[in-house]
Formats: C-alpha cells, structure tokens, sequence
C-alpha cells in the first residue's frame, strides 16, 4: 500500500554506490514494511522523476504547474518501490520510469483539466477534418478547414496544436471492456525490443527515411527544437535557454512540428495507398 511520505525529507541525502543501493534493495526485500529503507531509496532515484518531467512538460499546458506534476511523479516512483520485485531480474530504472510517467498522465486526466469549451472546439476541428479528409482522399490543410468552419488559418493551427498538447494516453489504460476477461493494459502489448522481426525492420528503414524527408521540410528552428529534445535529451527549460526563447514558446513550436509532421506522414501513407489499389 503506498505510504504518505514527508517529501522534503526526501530531496536530501548523498548519493550512494551502486553496490549500497543493492544492499538497501536486498534489505527491503526482506521486510517491505521498513519505511527507512524505503525512503533511502526513493532518495537514490528521485533523479528518475526530474528526466519523466523533463520529458512531459514539453506537452503539457502552462496551467499545470511543475511542482503539481513532480508531486505526481513521486507518487509513482514510491509505487515502483513498494511493487518491485528485484528477483525477477529487470532493471528497476526501466521500470520505475514507466511507473512515473503512468502515475503523473494518470493523475493530470483524472482531473479533466481541459475546460468544456475547449474540448467542444476541439471536437467540431476534429469532425470537419474528417469529413474534409473522406471528400478530398487525403489529408486537409489548416486553410481548408478554417474555410470550412469560416475561421483564420492562424486559429486553426494554434487549436490544433493545443489539441496535440491535450492527448494524454497512459500506458496502463486497457484494451478492450474493462470487465472482460482478455482485457490488458497497453503496456502488455509492448513487443519485446530485443526480439528481430525482418519485415518490421524493413518497415522500420522505409520509416526512418520518410521522416527524415518530413523533417526537412520543416523550418529550421523547429527542426533544431526537436533535435535538442530527442536526441541531446533537454528539456523544456534548457531548450528555451539555449535559443533565447521562453518555455512556452518551445511548447508551441514543438507542437507545431509535431503536427506538421503527423501531417506530412499522413499524406505519404494515404498516397502510398492509393498507388497500391
């Protein structure tokens, strides 16, 4: 059962060998009610919980504080604790930050925090973007459907770009009826990354080929955004620092190449299509 915790009590104590931390794991394991030991080890890796926030504040809006999604994540890491069973021989990291981030998109789409009106907006997009994509066979432009809904571009595109920053999905909701009993949470279904699938790799290179052309139509600085984010791992903050913009304005702009991506990707998988029939 999770423990309340002080959580200033946590933010101090001096990092340990890995060969300590082993020691503390084996002690734990023995008696899961020593809430010293356990507390020891949420200190060793509460680094886990700045990289997940790191890593989701880039979607997630202004509205919802840092502190707030912190406090989330150390509730899942306190959870990965007391659930982990070092016999089974999986890295605990591995583990723990599948926990965290599940804890924190959990708790931020409990609280439906995106107002009525907004979803309403987001809806009637979403509906005429469908119907425009039925009648032209292909993805519709944000120009099309500001026409459609007789709006401006610029409307449409900041909408849908807070919708990419609204779709929260956790890995440990299920799949299928909740009360059946082949239901499984979307993490069950991972595929085991180490095992080799020729086709999936082959599929893998035509990827990887299509979303390099995709990112080179986009402008430079959203390209550089997301080769900050995704391959030098900075977060938010850094990214903003690093190219003398704000938080918010890195938010914006990799949402933006996000949905331009999603985009472009989309046209080619409808034309590759159509070409096949």
């Amino acid at each position: 059962m999770l423990q309340k915790t002080d959580i200033k009590d946590l933010k101090h104590g001096k990092k340990l060998s890995d060969e300590e931390v082993q020691k503390l794991w084996l002690k734990y394991d023995k008696d899961r009610e020593n809430k010293v030991v356990r507390d020891k080890l949420i200190v060793q890796y509460m680094y886990l919980i700045k990289y997940v926030v790191g890593r989701l504040r880039m979607n997630l809006p202004s509205t919802i504080s840092t502190d707030d999604i912190s406090g989330y994540g150390v509730e899942g890491l306190i959870n990965a604790i007391e659930r982990f069973k070092p016999s089974k021989g999986v890295r605990f990291e591995t583990y723990a930050l599948l926990r965290i981030r599940g804890a924190i998109i959990d708790r931020i789409r409990s609280q439906d925090w995106v107002p009525r009106g907004t979803q309403r907006r987001f809806k009637k997009i979403q509906q005429t973007k469908n119907k425009l994509q039925i009648e032209l066979g292909r993805m519709p432009t944000s120009q099309e459907i500001a026409e459609e809904l007789e709006t401006t571009k610029e409307k449409i595109d900041a909408a849908m770009a807070e919708m990419e920053s609204n779709s929260l999905i956790s890995i440990y909701d299920s799949k299928g009826s909740s009360d059946s009993s082949d239901s499984m949470e979307i993490i069950d279904t991972i595929q085991d990354t180490k095992a080799t699938d020729p086709l999936a790799e082959l599929e893998q290179v035509d990827f990887k080929k299509q979303l390099s052309m995709a990112l080179n139509k986009l402008p430079e600085r959203e390209k550089l955004i997301l080769a900050l984010y995704y391959h030098k791992n900075m977060t938010l903050k850094e990214i903003g620092e690093t190219i003398s913009i704000s938080e918010s304005r890195v938010c914006q702009l990799h949402s933006q190449a996000i949905m331009k991506l999603r985009k472009i990707l989309s046209n080619k998988e409808i034309n590759t299509r159509k070409r096949k029939k």
